[in-house]
């Protein structure tokens, strides 16, 4: 069975309600990066930081997995699908997802600050005094700005075994998950569903491109026609 590598990004969340952070009336505008996303900023306000992400995972309880989501699912049937996300949500394991790797963290989980192999599921809001067994403060299980993203290699690794490479819902303007496919082989093919789609660097350098410039909810149905038609 075929390996189908998928890199989904913000795009494909929003369709189901979940506000992106670089569109217009995205999060960033409501709240500025260095005080909600960076290391700094949960040292400096740990309270606000925590009150973000405590709205956002209340918001993520009031949405459900869409079309995009549920294509992906589909395409389990005929490939070995492997989805590299750089969403936070867990819509893609709502819609029934089975191999999912999450680059950036995930809302649903909280670590201890001081020790990073203690992570948790987490439902409702997380609150200062919420401790881990050693006794130091839980804090989002995110990635922030300024730190390592320490699932890059096993994405990578990923991406270097794909047979087909599809990438939904990203700007690909945000490394290093926008330079993944550079890892995998030239030759394959590349399938890049967005409404927007910008081509960068590493992609161009693929002779085996399609660019489908649809949202993911209707693209990606026709992308499953597509793979379930023909032999790629």
């Amino acid at each position: 069975m075929k390996k189908l590598v998928v890199l989904t990004g913000a795009g494909i969340s929003a369709e189901s309600g979940i506000s992106t952070f670089r569109d217009a009336g995205g999060l960033w505008e409501q709240h500025r990066i260095e005080d909600v996303a960076t290391p700094e900023a949960w040292a400096r306000n740990p309270e606000l930081v925590l009150r973000f992400y405590n709205q956002r995972r209340s918001k993520l309880r009031e949405v459900e997995p869409n079309a995009g989501h549920r294509a992906l699912v589909d395409l389990e049937k005929n490939f070995d699908v492997r989805i590299i996300t750089q969403n936070v949500d867990d819509l893609h394991e709502r819609a029934g997802s089975s191999r999912v790797l999450h680059l950036h963290g995930e809302l649903r989980k909280v670590r201890s600050e001081r020790y990073d192999d203690l992570i948790y599921d987490w439902e409702g809001d997380l609150l200062p005094g919420d401790l881990c067994e050693n006794g130091a403060q839980l804090r989002p299980h995110i990635v922030w700005f300024g730190e390592s993203v320490p699932m890059l290699q096993s994405a990578a690794q990923l991406a270097s075994e794909a047979d087909i490479f599809l990438i939904v819902g990203t700007s690909l303007q945000v490394y290093p998950a926008a330079g993944l496919m550079a890892y995998a082989p030239r030759h394959i093919p590349f399938i890049y569903v967005d409404p927007s789609p910008q081509v960068n660097w590493e992609l161009q350098q693929m002779p085996n491109l399609i660019v489908l410039a649809e949202p993911a909810t209707t693209g990606l149905p026709k992308i499953v026609e597509l793979l379930g038609e023909k032999t790629m």
